[in-house]
């Protein structure tokens, strides 16, 4: 009897059991890892640099005096701003003046010497023609009327002079700006063209930034250029002071230096700042972004989508159609923002994994959920 109830049982056992394996396939299903893919697709990205950079006046002058004598008065604020051909010293006048007075009565001898010089020889002329006088006599006279024309002319470029000079004793502004410390008081002794400056101006709106950027680095530039898709950059640039914050106002890149700086690699470039507040001084360091070109076929990751092997190099998991996982190998060219542009590996179209990377390797079959809409906004 008991035979009779186990056969069945025994004979059931095998298809159960098949049952159970049929079962379990879904159960694999279920156990397929989840995760967030983020499709990549061409962007048009601003390329910038931070190149470093210091402050320089546009226009700076060293007053000197042109004439030598004592300082009679000081007629500016050390620190203030002053306008072109403003009187800055006074220097004693006296001796130049009575120089150019002597000029100007000499000058006035010569003219009354060639009106009397003129006449004799306009008589002389007539005369000759008469034999009321020798044709000697009237050649003397005309000699005599040229010497005195001569001799004029040059009593007046003698008082020329001399008013020049007595210009030169108010020492004028030759450039309007800021005017440093002066370094002579009413009373000092000053001669001309003297070695020390009596006070420096400085044109500092606007305000010169002379940038520094490696050989290399230009080089690589004009490389990226060439390739398709990448146009030149602005000539607008932003800059941050030394304390952190940003300038507020834009600059303009004006010129690239046509040769490179042999002890350091690099070549200068000049950029203009406007300067209405004072706030940018020569001489202080500051570092420019600078837009070298504008990508418009750009490829942009999500940084935490690359990882690094242990050479270094950077990697990525993608999603292939099959949903199956894929490890690419990529050169990454710099980052940008939250992003690493991305120069070779990846391509658009492709579905990155963002979350979930340290959960699955290369051939594993995963559930993909799009986080492409949530990461743009994030941006």
């Amino acid at each position: 009897m008991i035979r009779k109830i186990l056969k069945p049982l025994l004979l059931a056992l095998p298809l159960l059991w098949l049952g159970c394996s049929q079962q379990s396939k879904p159960a694999k299903s279920a156990m397929q890892v989840e995760v967030g893919t983020y499709t990549l697709s061409a962007q048009n990205v601003t390329l910038t640099r931070e190149l470093p950079g210091r402050t320089k006046a546009t226009l700076n002058s060293e007053i000197r005096p042109q004439v030598g004598g004592i300082i009679q008065a000081r007629f500016f604020e050390e620190g203030a701003l002053v306008k072109k051909d403003a009187v800055l010293y006074q220097i004693d006048p006296s001796s130049y003046q009575a120089a150019f007075d002597e000029a100007k009565a000499t000058l006035q001898n010569a003219e009354a010497l060639l009106e009397s010089t003129r006449l004799k020889n306009e008589r002389y002329a007539d005369l000759v023609k008469i034999d009321g006088v020798s044709k000697q006599d009237m050649e003397d006279a005309k000699a005599t009327y040229l010497q005195a024309l001569a001799s004029v002319e040059a009593k007046k470029a003698a008082l020329q002079t001399a008013r020049i000079n007595l210009e030169y004793t108010k020492i004028k502004a030759p450039i309007s700006g800021r005017i440093g410390t002066s370094s002579v008081t009413v009373g000092t002794l000053v001669t001309a063209n003297q070695t020390t400056a009596l006070a420096t101006i400085r044109t500092l709106d606007p305000i010169y930034v002379d940038l520094t950027q490696s050989s290399t680095q230009l080089l690589k530039l004009r490389t990226l250029l060439e390739q398709q898709g990448i146009k030149q950059g602005s000539t607008k640039l932003s800059l941050k002071l030394e304390d952190g914050s940003t300038y507020k106002q834009s600059g303009t890149l004006q010129f690239q230096e046509v040769a490179v700086d042999e002890s350091t690699g690099s070549v200068t470039l000049r950029a203009t700042f406007p300067n209405p507040e004072g706030i940018l001084l020569p001489g202080m360091y500051v570092r420019a972004l600078v837009d070298e070109a504008v990508n418009a076929t750009a490829v942009l990751v999500p940084q935490q989508a690359v990882q690094r092997d242990p050479k270094g190099n950077a990697t990525a998991f993608i999603v292939t159609t099959e949903n199956k996982v894929e490890k690419r190998m990529l050169t990454t060219d710099r980052a940008i923002g939250d992003t690493w542009l991305v120069n070779s590996g990846l391509s658009t179209g492709d579905r990155v994994i963002v979350e979930g990377v340290n959960k699955v390797r290369a051939g594993d079959t995963v559930r993909v959920v799009d986080v492409t809409a949530t990461l743009g906004k994030a941006q």
